[in-house]
């Protein structure tokens, strides 16, 4: 009899990375940054990374197959503990800035669906809003600690509900025109449109390509959950690929129907899946109803993955933690399972990072703008432990490890594929430190690019202290935290 648990086919494993990785502001974002240049660029980055990321990830997933913590499982089993303990921190300091705009894009959420406009939010003070914003994170910090998982439920459901209504969004944004008579904003299209200047300019925009397409190893679990993983996983991962690849081209082409690809809103980021609703409403002759339903679902879905990430990413670093390396007193958990210091760690870091740019970036957009860089520098840093784990796996000892799926079965050229998408991830997020929209060497962009340089060596490099720590505590004290008040 077949056995049970590998029953999943190759469109189930294409359909649940879709919904885990995509999402419309990947649209946006990239459109924002590159108008319809950023076709091209889809189809580059989806073929010569995202490809041989997924599969890459099958080939490890399916390696170590029983790892409980992922990347890290990963690490440790080609690389050795230490590596392992960096691979951990990296995957939650990485989040830090991601839970530092989570609660802005709450914000705005709820200003877009109270006045359905965007300029009520613009026009606060930087400080007084990010002040406003730590209040927010404060609150669902608690919430987090108290191991509420109602709201990650809602969020689900709200998640769920904007990917659908992205795909709708992009069907009726086409066929707009045959429908509705709608006039393309993008007007004199010609081949040069969609064929990007290889400047330096647009190397900077690339990190956030880099961050639209990355995190496909949440798929790694799966592997040998699939019937034939050999021939259905990269199968499904090929299909997966093919699925973002139109929905980003057709979602950029949708976009440059709706705004002028020559002339695109400096708040596009910010604002712009609202003003892409509100105007698909008014197309349809449906007023604000489609905004007022995106923006509440949004802001439903943007609470829970600022519980989910407060709490999720910091347990992987505990979970399986090495006392060499973490103090026992950071993984120590109170009466109701909350590893309550590493909270409080966390309510430090994203305090800083929440309110010491407000100090220097003039206005809200430029602060939500540049946070959002920030997280395309910072967060595929984690992307680099996968590539690690790879390589190492390619010059492992013939025989050491088993896989039931192999994505390149030469060790030289899987290590040549590896190196490729960690090299290429490096200078992505190098380049993604210039600062965009802001005059070059101004007060502004010299503030701009001191943050974005030390803020990744600063998070990266405070991993080099807990051990320090850990080791000088071993040394010095008798007593142990008993195994009930350690991370389960």
């Amino acid at each position: 009899m077949e056995d049970e648990s590998k029953k999943l086919r190759w469109y189930n494993l294409s359909l649940m990375g879709f919904v885990m990785i995509w999402g419309f502001g990947n649209v946006v974002n990239n459109f924002a940054n590159q108008g319809l240049k950023v076709v091209f660029s889809w189809l580059i980055m989806i073929s010569i990374y995202f490809v041989p990321y997924v599969l890459m990830v099958g080939e490890l997933g399916s390696t170590f197959k029983d790892g409980k913590a992922g990347v890290s499982s990963w690490i440790r089993s080609t690389m050795g503990p230490t590596l392992a303990y960096f691979a951990g921190w990296t995957y939650w300091v990485v989040h830090i800035p991601y839970l530092a705009q989570k609660p802005q894009s709450i914000l705005i959420a709820l200003s877009w669906a109270i006045f359905q406009d965007g300029t009520r939010i613009k026009s606060v003070n930087p400080m007084i809003l990010q002040s406003i914003t730590l209040i927010l994170f404060f609150i669902f910090l608690w919430v987090a600690s108290r191991g509420i998982n109602s709201l990650k439920k809602i969020g689900t459901i709200a998640g769920t509900s904007i990917f659908v209504m992205s795909i709708l969004y992009i069907l009726l944004v086409i066929a707009a025109p045959a429908l509705r008579g709608m006039k393309p904003a993008t007007e004199n299209l010609t081949f040069k449109t969609f064929i990007p200047e290889f400047n330096f300019a647009y190397f900077t925009t690339i990190s956030m390509l880099v961050f639209a397409v990355g995190g496909c190893e949440k798929i790694s679990p799966y592997v040998n959950n699939t019937k034939n993983p050999s021939k259905e996983f990269p199968k499904g991962m090929i299909v997966l690929a093919a699925m973002v690849g139109v929905s980003a081209i057709l979602g950029s082409l949708a976009m440059g129907m709706m705004f002028d690809a020559n002339n695109i809103p400096k708040d596009l980021k910010m604002n712009g899946q609202y003003y892409a609703f509100k105007m698909l409403g008014e197309y349809y002759g449906l007023g604000n109803i489609l905004l007022v339903i995106y923006a509440l679902a949004n802001m439903a879905a943007q609470i829970s993955s600022l519980v989910f990430s407060i709490d999720a990413p910091l347990k992987v670093l505990l979970a399986d933690s090495d006392k060499r390396y973490v103090p026992e007193k950071l993984a120590k958990i109170n009466d109701i399972g909350t590893p309550i210091n590493g909270y409080k760690l966390t309510a430090v870091l994203v305090s800083i990072l929440i309110i010491l740019p407000a100090i220097g970036i003039g206005d809200m957009n430029t602060l939500f703008n540049w946070l959002l860089d920030l997280n395309s520098i910072v967060m595929p840093l984690r992307y680099l432990w996968v590539f690690l784990a790879y390589m190492a796996l390619k010059k492992s000892v013939d025989g050491k490890f088993h896989s039931g799926y192999k994505f390149i079965k030469s060790k030289n050229k899987g290590f040549i594929v590896g190196l490729w998408c960690f090299v290429f991830t490096v200078f992505a997020c190098i380049m993604g430190m210039f600062p965009k929209g802001v005059t070059p060497f101004s007060r502004e962009w010299k503030f701009q690019i001191t943050l974005n340089l030390l803020t990744p060596f600063i998070l990266i490099g405070l991993g080099f202290i807990l051990p320090i720590i850990a080791k000088r505590k071993s040394d010095n004290s008798p007593f142990d935290v008993p195994e009930d008040k350690k991370i389960a």
